[in-house]
């Protein structure tokens, strides 16, 4: 019996969203429904599985943990890039790996990035709330129409993200450490100095890889330097911001106000400040979460298992 594991199917949709059946009555497919906490429980749950299947970066999965795991003999990551998973050590340990494809991200994350802008301008959970609480409006909202979006990174996503904001009328300027006025040109965005992108954003959206040159970023320096009624925006990864940082920000309003999709620790701990804070849009790391990408995400494990099985593997990562 080959034993299967399905990681992080928070939503309980994996089973239903491809045809695992088709792997045959010797495949046992687990779908886990909650986050593995830290990598002792990693260890402890997935033992006794041949195959794990990883959703996005949710699980790092370095040498300590591959080590620990005796039956492992293939992983799927869904997506071609993971930087948790430890590629030379599966490699090492005769570990094959397998990726799907990307899915709907670039306009998915992109979208959801635009939701947290107009929620943070518009104050929209705020206004839920009272509106469940039996109040009417309290709030002055603001528009989008000649506001100024700074976009830190202007790749496949940071571009996309400057089209939608010539669609609402906003100028867009750009920074990164690479950045070439070419690339500026081809999305409609005007690059600035690193100082003045902070300075002069109405709206600063992130849109880097997370790395060593990149993490903390944006940190108390350069939130120092936004306008106060000035809004950021991160879809991309929680560590590119310095988080205490932004939590003194806000809880001082020295910047009006931020929408989150990502953070340090995830899921993000029930305890922590940001959940207290009315001037924040937060979500629950959503941005690729959307049924094609999921669909996509699902039907590509099984076909990597299945090929895997045939002594023909696809999309090999190692």
């Amino acid at each position: 019996m080959i034993r299967i594991a399905v990681l992080d199917d928070y939503q309980q949709v994996g089973r239903g969203l491809a045809d695992w059946s088709s792997l045959g009555p010797d495949c046992e497919v687990d779908f886990l429904d909650r986050p593995l906490p830290d990598q002792e429980a990693a260890a402890a749950a997935l033992a006794g599985y041949d195959v794990i299947c990883l959703m996005r970066e949710r699980l790092p999965v370095p040498a300590e943990l591959i080590g620990r795991l005796p039956r492992l003999k293939l992983i799927v990551a869904t997506g071609p890039h993971n930087r948790t998973l430890d590629l030379e050590a599966a490699r090492a340990r005769g570990v094959r790996v397998c990726h799907t494809r990307g899915g709907e991200s670039l306009h998915a994350t992109t979208e959801l990035a635009w939701a947290l802008i107009l929620g943070a301008l518009r104050h929209l959970p705020l206004e839920d709330r009272r509106m469940r609480q039996g109040l009417w409006q309290n709030t002055v909202g603001r528009t989008l129409h000649g506001r100024t979006l700074g976009l830190l990174g202007l790749g496949r996503l940071g571009g996309r993200m400057a089209e939608v904001a010539r669609a609402f009328g906003a100028e867009v300027i750009a920074w990164s450490q690479n950045l070439t006025e070419a690339r500026c040109a081809e999305v409609g965005a005007r690059r600035v100095e690193r100082e003045a992108l902070f300075r002069e954003a109405d709206i600063l959206s992130l849109h880097l890889v997370l790395s060593e040159r990149t993490r903390g970023i944006v940190g108390a320096a350069e939130i120092g330097l936004m306008r106060r009624d000035a809004i950021l925006i991160n879809t991309s990864r929680g560590p590119l911001v310095d988080e205490a940082a932004l939590v003194e920000a806000l809880r001082t309003r020295r910047i009006a106000a931020a929408g989150l999709d990502v953070y340090d620790i995830e899921p993000l701990p029930a305890e922590h400040p940001l959940r207290g804070l009315d001037n924040v849009v937060l979500s629950p790391h959503l941005g690729y979460v959307t049924e094609g990408t999921y669909r996509i995400f699902f039907t590509d494990m099984v076909e990597a298992i299945a090929a895997w099985r045939g002594g023909a593997p696809v999309r090999v990562l190692a």
